[in-house]
């Protein structure tokens, strides 16, 4: 081994690495682009802050009202369409008005209380509500007039287990029948669409 002059070992320089100009201007280009990225969501928060409407609501249909000037899409449940009929006994009968007849008997006379913060892409607030103490979204499932979708699991199978409401017979889940009516699928309100609805509202699509 190579020794330098007074016994001390001999080292090898380490290489300078000089960055080119043109790698520090596009290192500067991205780190403002981030900036300005972070500066837009920032700016955009405040479409996800969560909303918080009250008062007497207006049944459009078996998961869906009108409240404080809000079209509210009822969270992580599926009803069926208003036009929709299933089977029972071997008999057809108008489900869809029979599921927007159970949520009107719900609200009737009450203050109904919603809070979410997602918006579908129709606009509509998803949100849980409540009328009274009773949980709309999960009460509906429980008595058979919707299916889980994306939450409330457990009261689909307890409702299903006791023949409630559409499970006495036969029916089309919702989504498919609107698909079958030629009507735009419906993401069900899972965590990733939550995520996906996130991103979506903060960018403004």
């Amino acid at each position: 081994m190579r020794r330098m002059q007074g016994g001390g070992r001999y080292r090898p320089r380490r290489a300078t690495y000089r960055r080119s100009a043109g790698r520090r201007y596009a290192e500067y280009a991205l780190t403002f682009v981030l900036f300005m990225a972070l500066a837009l969501v920032a700016a955009r928060l405040d479409r996800t802050q969560t909303v918080r409407p009250e008062g007497r609501a207006v049944v459009n249909d078996g998961d869906t009202i009108t409240l404080a000037g809000e079209r509210i899409r009822l969270r992580g449940i599926d009803a069926p369409e208003y036009d929709q009929t299933c089977t029972r006994a071997g008999a057809s009968y108008p489900c869809g008005r029979q599921s927007r007849r159970e949520l009107e008997r719900l609200v009737a006379g009450r203050s109904v209380a919603c809070e979410g913060w997602e918006r579908d892409k129709y606009d509509r607030l998803l949100a849980v509500c409540r009328a009274g103490d009773i949980d709309l979204n999960r009460r509906l499932v429980e008595e058979g007039w919707a299916i889980a979708y994306g939450d409330y699991a457990d009261a689909e199978r307890a409702a299903r287990a006791a023949a409630k409401g559409i499970w006495a017979g036969e029916f089309d889940r919702p989504r498919a029948w609107r698909e079958l009516k030629g009507g735009v699928a419906e993401a069900e309100h899972s965590a990733m669409q939550t995520i996906f609805n996130w991103i979506r509202q903060v960018l403004g699509w």
